[in-house]
């Protein structure tokens, strides 16, 4: 560990940077030097101590002076430091990119701003050779080949690559939505839902099927939908050989054989297998209703409700009795015309015995009793 005085430390940092870029800045940092030094001087009070550092290697010891910043009592132990520091409090941004006119308050984000422009990618993953203009999201990569897991939930013990991946996960205790859609105040919990969701008043589909055409409003929906193409189910229960075709249908299959109720409502207590079938649920609770008839306004709490309702709007009866041709536009209704080809009386009253063939019959019989 080296140290180098004081006027070793300015020269090195004037050279940091290609002699070009130095060129295109050099008189724009020269006034925001003399700006700063009369902004601190005037504005802003600091002390200078001077703390001493030793080397364990040459046991060379050195002076270095540290400057404090009386508001916060935040250290520094280069001034230049506690100068970028300081533009958080003022909020000043003294560099700007030349092509795109965006401004930053530290000079090493310009740089990294820069390479938007330039396209280039320094930092190269030495096992996928992935590349990144970023060196933190460089870092963050580097954890996926690792296995590395350093953010863990307080509350349920799950790690987390990412810290923004443990505070979208913290939202699932808190019960937190901090995106609100502005058309129908909708909120989320991720800002891509919300993304999602104004598909729906702008009717938005920008997923399309290159084999029947079939467009989708969520990457989700449509990679479902491609599998319809697909025969190949290569994912098979180990507990009753069922085959599946996605990994993640394995998964929620699973949980019929387990009992596992991983999702609970902090309402009522309620759990469930899906987290689809807790979203549903919600709404009870909320009233939220988000799903809109585009030709009556009437809404739903549930998709597949409002596919059945537009079914009066189309005319689309998709159910036919095999026996006497009659369309039905549910197959519950179907269902329940069945019963007159069958004589099947599925509702029985257990004080007399009587048997019906309708719900609403025995309903009204039973008020007898």
């Amino acid at each position: 560990m080296e140290f180098k005085e004081e006027s070793e430390d300015m020269k090195m940092e004037e050279t940091q940077e290609p002699t070009d870029l130095m060129q295109l800045n050099e008189e724009c940092e020269v006034l925001n030097e003399m700006e700063e030094k009369d902004q601190y001087e005037n504005d802003h009070d600091f002390l200078t101590e001077e703390k001493y550092f030793s080397c364990s290697q040459t046991e060379k010891t050195e002076t270095v002076r540290y400057f404090t910043r009386f508001q916060d009592r935040k250290g520094f132990n280069q001034q230049g430091n506690l100068t970028d520091y300081m533009r958080v409090h003022t909020g000043k941004k003294h560099y700007t990119c030349r092509r795109c006119g965006k401004s930053f308050d530290r000079h090493v984000n310009l740089k990294v701003h820069r390479r938007l422009h330039s396209g280039e990618e320094p930092y190269l993953c030495p096992q996928c050779e992935k590349s990144f203009k970023n060196k933190r999201h460089f870092q963050d990569h580097l954890r996926i080949h690792t296995g590395e897991k350093p953010f863990t939930c307080k509350q349920c013990g799950k790690s987390f690559a990412l810290k923004v991946y443990l505070n979208r996960h913290t939202r699932v205790h808190t019960g937190e939505k901090p995106y609100t859609c502005q058309q129908c105040e909708m909120s989320f919990d991720q800002h891509e839902n919300l993304k999602v969701h104004l598909r729906i008043h702008f009717r938005e589909k920008p997923y399309t099927c290159p084999q029947c055409g079939k467009s989708f409003n969520q990457k989700g929906h449509f990679q479902d939908h491609l599998t319809v193409h697909i025969e190949e189910k290569p994912f098979t229960c180990q507990q009753c050989g069922k085959d599946l075709k996605k990994k993640g249908s394995l998964d929620r299959h699973m949980r019929n054989h387990t009992g596992e109720k991983r999702f609970t409502c902090q309402q009522c207590g309620k759990d469930f297998k899906q987290k689809e079938s807790l979203d549903r649920h919600m709404r009870n609770h909320t009233g939220e209703k988000p799903f809109t008839c585009p030709q009556c306004e009437k809404s739903f709490t549930q998709k597949s409700i409002l596919k059945l309702h537009m079914r009066i709007h189309t005319g689309e009866k998709p159910f036919s009795c095999q026996q006497c041709g009659k369309d039905f536009n549910q197959k519950g209704s179907l269902e329940t015309h069945m019963r007159i080809h069958t004589g099947v009386n599925p509702f029985n009253c257990d004080l007399c015995g009587e048997s019906f063939r309708y719900k609403v019959t025995f309903k009204h019989h039973m008020r007898i009793h």
